[in-house]
């Protein structure tokens, strides 16, 4: 069974669509029990940072969206639900993140592109990510080849304290962490559930990886 965390954030629903048209039973849940007993965990979300963090903490979910994260269950966060999982983001200064894994959720520079970035934009794979033994990417990858498109829609980009772990960059004025992987923990700023057969391949990757 697949958990997606509600919280309370916007395009929960499109995320449940896009796992079901997989075959895989899905639930929107808030219940810790459930998210503690699922076979895969997703954490989607589009929307203000500090008001996120606020109705996950106001809620009672901090800890157990932490458990979750780190505990060998493969868990997927996905736009906001990336910038969550880090420390710090210049939309909500003074609120602190999740903070399971070390990094900065920075607003994009102020230069002749729009922002918020929105639209279809192709990665790339970085030749510092480490990965697990055998893999030359990011298992979220496997059969996308390099440059393939994806839709995006933020305003703020992750930059990782450790290299090693962006699984995916892409460039908007200046180049941005897309997607990470630790462990079983991955998240990408990008929608894979609107990001059409690619989206799709990402998501079904991502369902076929087995606990740790």
């Amino acid at each position: 069974m697949v958990a997606i965390i509600d919280y309370g954030a916007g395009n929960i629903r499109s995320v449940e669509n896009a796992v079901r048209l997989l075959g895989r039973e899905v639930i929107l849940t808030k219940d810790p029990d459930v998210i503690r007993t699922a076979d895969h965990v997703i954490l989607p979300g589009v929307g203000a940072f500090g008001d996120a963090m606020e109705r996950i903490r106001s809620g009672g979910m901090e800890q157990v969206i932490c458990d979750a994260a780190s505990g060998g269950v493969p868990f997927l966060g996905i736009c906001l639900g990336l910038q969550l999982l880090f420390e710090e983001s210049e939309e909500s200064p003074g609120v602190t993140g999740l903070g399971v894994l070390g990094g900065k959720i920075l607003r994009f520079p102020d230069r002749s592109q729009k922002v918020p970035q929105i639209g279809w934009n192709d990665l790339y794979y970085p030749s510092e990510f480490s990965g697990t033994a055998g893999e030359e990417k990011g298992r979220l990858f496997r059969g996308i080849p390099e440059h393939s498109y994806v839709y995006f829609v933020h305003s703020f980009y992750l930059q990782a304290r450790d290299r090693k772990i962006v699984s995916a960059g892409a460039f908007y004025g200046t180049d941005f962490d897309a997607s990470i992987e630790s462990g079983n923990l991955f998240a990408c700023q990008f929608h894979p559930e609107k990001s059409e057969t690619v989206g799709l391949k990402i998501l079904q990757n991502f369902l076929e990886v087995s606990s740790c």
